[in-house]
């Protein structure tokens, strides 16, 4: 019986799924279980969580992280045409490919320079820490009030 290209692949993926779901299991079946007020507490790398996890975390950071994503990745592109730039063996066969390349690689430098001049120009990378603004609130509940409610409620808890 031969088995068509399609089936193949529904073979394949099954197969995979059974290799995922037989792993999951047995090391579900063979791992330890010993919970323990340690290891049910919250991690962040190695220190006590504190404070609220809900603050508010500056969006440069963001940026940064993607900024040094597009050279990352630049870098890693750069490299295989550094080394076929300088490779006999393509130049001989074909001597356009020089001046081709350069110009392709500098095409592409000079987009990453354009889009690192925007992001300074921006601002996006400047580090110095904005003022902080209080929070406009429509409340009318005078602040003595909940002064109170929260002493009287901290007793209680406590």
């Amino acid at each position: 019986m031969e088995i068509s290209e399609f089936g193949k692949g529904i073979l394949y993926f099954i197969m995979g799924l059974v290799f995922i779901i037989l792993g999951l299991l047995t090391s579900w079946l063979l791992r330890p279980y010993r919970p323990n007020p340690e290891k049910n507490t919250h991690y962040e790398c190695g220190e006590d969580p504190v404070g609220n996890a809900w603050s508010q975390f500056n969006i440069r950071f963001y940026v940064m992280g993607l900024v040094f994503l597009i050279f990352d990745v630049e870098l890693i592109l750069i490299f295989p045409w550094a080394f076929s730039f300088f490779d006999e063996q393509i130049l001989i066969h074909n001597s356009d490919w020089n001046f081709f390349s350069l110009l392709e690689i500098l095409f592409f430098i000079i987009i990453l320079v354009l889009g690192l001049l925007y992001i300074g120009l921006k601002k996006d990378i400047d580090w110095v820490k904005p003022k902080p603004l209080k929070p406009k609130s429509l409340n009318i509940v005078p602040i003595d009030l909940y002064k109170k409610f929260n002493e009287k409620h901290s007793h209680i808890s406590h």
